[in-house]
């Protein structure tokens, strides 16, 4: 097993073994949410008669250094299990001669060369930086940073709407600091756009600051050592400027390819995304040599999705099995300060595959019990089941937004590898009180125009 990339960011971040997902992604992300979500708890604890005297401060350092020696624990376990199982791994950076022969290159800049019948790349991707912003990569950081700061990132500006920015945005307006989230055009793009507005209709509500169709122009670093950010708002066309003391980019990611020599070696990218193009089994333009992950074109950018594809890929290249990896109705969820998970198509989607008059789409606004006590805002917290609308109404999409949402979508995605229908849902009894139960109970759909509401417990 060869590391392809070194584990550094532009601004000088390093970790071990594990990928983005145990290093830079899910693991300290979903911790730092939890961070958040504690802060909330507290604050709701008050009602529930918890007396807590005197101010609730939050202190990074003693978060982050738990949080990455965490993540230490798990580089640390792989590096076991990778022993145990006796997989020889190679910290180098490594690029292909030919189909067959791979040269990789140690620290100190010595080479090696090795060979092998099969040839999988699985190097994944890397945010993106602005470049053509002057400041942007000299005093900006990324999802490879923030994780792994000993200090508060303080005042912080996140630049971009995708999950990872409003995941970032959330946590870090839910520990305290101020934080402002700026969008070029739509948040959470290729999701839907209901849940979408929800998640930061929430957020705004819940104290993160949006500066909606703003496109930054510069970053300046001041004397005082603050960062001083342009730009301009698409509406008026005016520049406007604010002082930062973080800038965090979340632009979209890019797969890790360009220093593979792929090309050279016959294997076809997409010239527009940099991914490589993949067959069903996995397999590159070159017979030999697989791609899965997210540099993989077309596929979802989720770990949980790689993982299974190499296991697949791995008993497939071993003659065990023939199976393929099944990339329809993957279920994921955004760990936004009210998370929303999702599974199979949004409602844009069905629309377009299958035409408005051909989806029926069932839907509930509902509060969590949680919240009667603390006396919490539920306007957001909203189901949303898509379904085709003739015969027996098969689920196209499942949308939900609300506590623990990830657990609540896990349970239900499983009904879409078993052809869930509507009906099904509605003959499922629900666990009383949960907020999971409200989607065995759906009943009204937005074609009636009735309100959506639940009323009683």
């Amino acid at each position: 097993m060869i590391n392809k990339t070194s584990h550094a960011s532009l601004s000088g971040t390093k970790w071990g073994i594990g990928g983005t997902c145990v290093n830079v992604g899910c693991i300290p992300k979903k911790l730092m949410h939890q961070a958040a979500l504690l802060g909330t708890a507290l604050k709701d604890a008050q009602k529930y008669g918890w007396q807590i005297t005197g101010p609730i401060s939050h202190d990074w350092s003693t978060m982050a250094e738990a949080v990455q020696n965490h993540v230490r624990s798990l580089n640390w376990g792989h590096r076991v299990q990778l022993q145990d199982k006796e997989v020889k791994y190679l910290n180098v950076k490594g690029s292909l001669l030919d189909e067959h022969t791979v040269k990789g290159l140690t620290r100190t800049g010595k080479e090696i060369m090795l060979t092998a019948k099969n040839i999988v790349i699985a190097t994944g991707g890397r945010p993106k930086y602005p470049t053509h912003i002057p400041g942007a990569v000299e005093h900006g950081i990324t999802s490879d940073d923030i994780f792994w700061l000993k200090e508060s990132p303080g005042k912080t500006l996140v630049v971009g709407a995708s999950y990872v920015a409003l995941e970032c945005a959330g946590f870090l307006t839910g520990i305290g600091l101020e934080t402002t989230v700026m969008v070029r055009s739509i948040p959470l793009r290729g999701f839907d756009q209901q849940m979408a507005g929800l998640v930061t209709d929430y957020m705004e509500a819940y104290g993160t600051k949006f500066s909606w169709r703003s496109v930054p122009k510069s970053v300046d670093k001041l004397s005082s050592g603050v960062l001083q950010v342009t730009w301009t708002e698409e509406q008026t066309g005016k520049d406007q400027r604010d002082t930062f003391d973080s800038v965090l980019w979340a632009v979209g990611r890019a797969p890790e390819t360009k220093t593979l020599g792929l090309e050279k070696v016959g294997v076809k990218l997409n010239k527009e995304s940099g991914k490589i193009l993949v067959a069903a089994d996995e397999s590159t333009s070159v017979p030999n040599i697989y791609a899965f992950g997210d540099i993989g074109e077309g596929r979802p950018e989720l770990t949980p999705t790689a993982i299974k594809a190499g296991k697949l890929l791995a008993r497939r290249l071993a003659g065990q099995t023939n199976e393929l990896m099944n990339y329809d109705n993957v279920a994921t969820t955004v760990f936004t300060p009210l998370e929303y998970g999702c599974v199979g198509l949004s409602e844009e989607e069905a629309e377009s595959r299958h035409g408005k008059d051909s989806i029926e789409v069932y839907h509930a606004f509902y509060k969590p019990l949680e919240f009667t006590v603390a006396e919490r805002d539920a306007s957001q917290c909203y189901i949303k089941v898509v379904c085709k609308r003739g015969g027996d109404q098969r689920i196209l999409g499942l949308h939900f937004t609300g506590p623990n949402a990830g657990e609540v979508t896990q349970g239900f995605a499983m009904g879409f590898q078993c052809g869930a229908t509507l009906t099904h849902l509605k003959e499922t009894v629900g666990i009383h009180p949960t907020c999971a139960e409200e989607l065995t109970k759906v009943n009204v759909s937005k074609r009636s125009g009735l309100d959506a509401t639940v009323t009683g417990c």
